[in-house]
């Protein structure tokens, strides 16, 4: 099979490592990926956004299967462009994206599906926002209707700084604040099978001890020892299964990856927030435990035959992802400084660390930063603390100039298992 895969991030590499290392994937091509993917797959150039374009490059490939990482391709509608083609496509359409393109619509969704989640109201004037704030009181929860990159969220007890980031969007929901630890769950589904992956945890704030801004995840890990056995039993139940019925009943089927971004709160699992795709840096340590080959799954999904797959197989080890930032990430990071170190890692720590690239591009025989997030440090281990150990040896060995990362992605639930 020739896969194609539409992105560029540490999300997009780990799916193409995923994807290389599968006996029945013989071509795989990514578009238009940065400098680590290059080393498992053939970049090809394209507008990620432009649904023809990506159907065109498909096509002229001999796509069997494009899998579609970002978010922002699949609420334009690139997903439907590539249907349209006759080419089995992993994402959703734009209609059923809408579940993380608008958060108005993924809580109407919910409301009718009977989903658990905060109480919220939609604001599009300043009296609104102002009634919705004293309603709810801090903490305060303000969320940009649209896509944001991970960054569209406030969480915070400054009613000024609440009150500012609403009156900045043009739509917001403003919610009650949920309590409790967060999980990330993921499902493959096809619209109607759900298929739950492994829970994982992220940690979205820039800095040690969940402090400074929302940042798109500064690391995770899998799996959570401190979670209830029956967590994703009930989540398929109460969440996954009613959200994906919901849709087809509507008429907009959800094929695709469906996140479920949850709090564990005192009065039980909440909805935060729906994703449409694969979560960035969590895919990364999920990827990490799955031993089932990857592309067979993804293409049960696409071609609504998800009910015939297997039930997946996953490894015991544990696994831990360390992101590295640039400098002055989450704000407008500093771009084009080298990295060095990669090649170490590879030679002293690898298989059970390796690096997957986020914002890296090649400038002849240098890899230099060019994003955000620049490397997602990923390893696996027989237990948590094994597989910190690890990440954070690896960690060391990368030289880039102003960068940052957290230190304490796992180390409590390390410590307490």
């Amino acid at each position: 099979m020739k896969v194609l895969v539409i992105g560029s991030g540490a999300r997009e590499h780990a799916l193409c490592r995923s994807l290389s290392l599968d006996p029945a994937v013989d071509a795989l091509y990514c578009a238009p990926g940065n400098a680590g993917i290059a080393e498992v797959a053939e970049l090809r150039p394209v507008d990620a956004l432009d649904g023809a374009a990506v159907a065109g490059l498909a096509a002229e490939l001999g796509a069997g299967l494009v899998v579609i990482g970002p978010e922002a391709p699949l609420v334009a509608g690139v997903a439907d462009a590539v249907r349209a083609a006759g080419i089995p496509v992993f994402g959703p359409s734009r209609e059923a994206a809408q579940l993380e393109g608008s958060k108005a619509f993924a809580k109407d969704v919910m409301a009718a599906a009977g989903v658990p989640t905060a109480r919220s109201y939609v604001c599009t004037t300043p009296e609104e926002v102002d009634e919705a704030l004293d309603a709810f009181g801090a903490p305060y929860v303000v969320k940009d209707d649209g896509l944001a990159a991970g960054k569209g969220v406030v969480v915070t007890d400054d009613l000024e700084a609440a009150r500012a980031h609403a009156l900045a969007c043009d739509r917001v929901v403003i919610e009650e604040y949920l309590d409790g630890p967060e999980v990330s769950l993921f499902a493959i589904t096809d619209g109607a099978t759900v298929v739950p992956l492994r829970p994982a945890q992220d940690f979205k704030r820039a800095l040690d001890g969940d402090q400074g801004p929302n940042t798109g995840g500064m690391g995770a890990y899998s799996p959570l020892p401190w979670a209830d056995p029956e967590l994703v039993d009930e989540v398929m139940a109460t969440v996954l299964q009613p959200t994906v019925d919901e849709l087809r009943r509507r008429g907009t089927p959800f094929s695709g990856l469906l996140y479920a971004g949850l709090a564990i709160t005192s009065r039980g699992v909440r909805v935060i927030e729906f994703n449409a795709r694969f979560g960035d840096p969590e895919t990364q340590v999920v990827l990490a435990r799955l031993k089932t080959p990857l592309a067979g799954v993804l293409l049960n999904a696409a071609n609504g035959t998800l009910d015939a797959e297997p039930p997946l197989s996953w490894r015991d080890d544990a696994a831990v992802t360390v992101v590295i930032a640039s400098h002055n990430y989450p704000g407008t990071p500093r771009t084009g400084d080298p990295i060095e170190g990669l090649d170490e890692v590879a030679a002293e720590d690898g298989p059970d660390a390796y690096v997957l690239h986020a914002g890296t591009r090649r400038e002849g025989d240098a890899v230099v930063s060019a994003g955000g997030r620049v490397l997602s440090v990923t390893a696996t281990g027989a237990d948590l603390a094994e597989a910190r150990e690890k990440a954070y040896r690896a960690v060391a060995r990368i030289r880039l100039d102003g960068s940052q990362h957290r230190t304490d992605i796992a180390a409590k639930a390390a410590a307490d298992s």
